[in-house]
């Protein structure tokens, strides 16, 4: 019996085929057209590397980070190929034109679905997202290595080094973290000259009630602790232990209520003061501790959180710092700095690359949750091996 050849619907060009199957999934084409639509970047002229193929194609950089631009954007086309036939060649994009088609699209478009998508996605079901009812997040920045371009180094400048100065400039970023997913939400950026404390300000936008958000003591003071408190989360931060607490009312768990003020004279005249629970406490036994640890807390009552059960709390905070390795090592790779030149491209590169990690993170949420699994028992890097050997699959399926 005769086979009808494959062949694309009539009016379809390739390039609406090209998807990345479970990151389409996760940022659906509707999505994407209409973030293209609302920032002016929508392909008017039919191009063959069109908005929304750049979209997931910025994506699929992240994915392939020890590949060329040319080299991924053939892979992402090699799925195509059943729809041609073995013989039939699929013209690739030359790197001119990949770098003018990420050029058009730019840094806005990007960023604005990732700041539209990128969310918490632990449900009541999620192991380890939880404490009583609470949502664990927890705050923490890192900084990434970028191409050795003196255009990126006036952009986001180089850091000093132990003899002179880095080898390369940076970008830092400060992000927030669903403890129980590994999902970094709520992310910016900027160069390395502006502090973490800096970032801060704009990422304590993500907070929502509900949350209990873990913090090291290097982002506590009056101003950020407001700001923090003002999103209707509550926070357990960490403090400097030289930091002046007057214990005002000791409480049953042996923690304290007390005040933080916006200065000394504000201290001594007891006034815009905001009360706290300081909780102070020793890690027994344990090699290289400090001699005390204090945190703070916007949980006044120890009825609702005893401070036993926040201190051990506390130390979910180091999930962050197990997500942004997977971001820094798995995803981008060890010792690889961002391919892109331009400080537009990088940014777009960046929230790529952010984009990738929910992608995933999001797949291995959901796998968990049919395995009835802690989400931290599933390897990341397993995941991201498996999503890079499936993609020219996932390219042949529109999603």
């Amino acid at each position: 019996m005769a086979r009808t050849a494959a062949r694309l619907p009539a009016g379809r060009r390739v390039t609406d085929f090209i998807t990345l199957g479970v990151i389409a999934k996760t940022f659906p084409i509707a999505k994407v057209r209409e973030v293209l639509a609302e920032t002016g970047k929508s392909s008017v002229r039919q191009r063959d590397l069109p908005a929304h193929v750049v979209v997931y194609y910025v994506i699929a950089l992240a994915l392939f980070m020890n590949s060329s631009c040319r080299e991924v954007l053939r892979c992402l086309l090699e799925g195509l190929q059943w729809l041609k036939g073995p013989s039939a060649l699929i013209k690739v994009a030359g790197k001119s034109g990949i770098s003018q088609a990420r050029a058009r699209l730019g840094d806005d478009a990007v960023r604005r679905l990732h700041d539209e998508t990128v969310r918490p996605i632990a449900t009541p079901a999620t192991r380890g997202a939880w404490f009583k009812h609470w949502r664990l997040v927890s705050l923490d920045g890192s900084t990434l290595d970028v191409a050795d371009e003196p255009a990126l180094e006036t952009a986001f400048g180089r850091p000093g080094a132990g003899h002179g100065e880095s080898a390369y400039p940076q970008i830092r970023f400060v992000s927030l973290v669903e403890n129980g997913t590994h999902v970094l939400f709520g992310t910016k950026m900027a160069g390395c000259a502006t502090s973490e404390i800096a970032l801060t300000k704009d990422v304590l936008s993500a907070l929502r009630a509900g949350m209990l958000c873990l913090a090291d003591r290097n982002f506590f003071n009056y101003v950020m602790w407001g700001r923090a408190r003002a999103t209707g989360a509550d926070l357990l931060w960490r403090i400097k232990t030289n930091a002046k607490l007057k214990r005002e009312k000791s409480l049953p768990d042996g923690s304290y209520l007390s005040h933080v003020y916006p200065s000394e004279k504000d201290r001594r005249n007891k006034t815009n003061g905001v009360q706290i629970r300081v909780i102070d406490y020793r890690l027994e036994g344990v090699a290289d501790a400090e001699p005390i640890y204090r945190l703070v807390t916007t949980i006044l009552d120890p009825t609702m959180a005893s401070a036993e059960e926040l201190a051990a709390l506390y130390h979910e905070r180091w999930e962050i710092e197990t997500a942004l390795d997977e971001l820094k090592t798995h995803v981008r790779g060890a010792k690889i700095v961002l391919r892109s030149k331009t400080q537009e491209l990088v940014r777009q590169e960046f929230f790529g690359m952010l984009m990738l990690h929910f992608a995933i993170r999001g797949l291995m949420h959901e796998a968990a949750l049919r395995a009835d699994e802690d989400p931290d028992r599933l390897s990341f890097l397993h995941t991201i091996r498996v999503v890079r050997r499936k993609l020219p699959m996932f390219g042949a399926i529109p999603p």
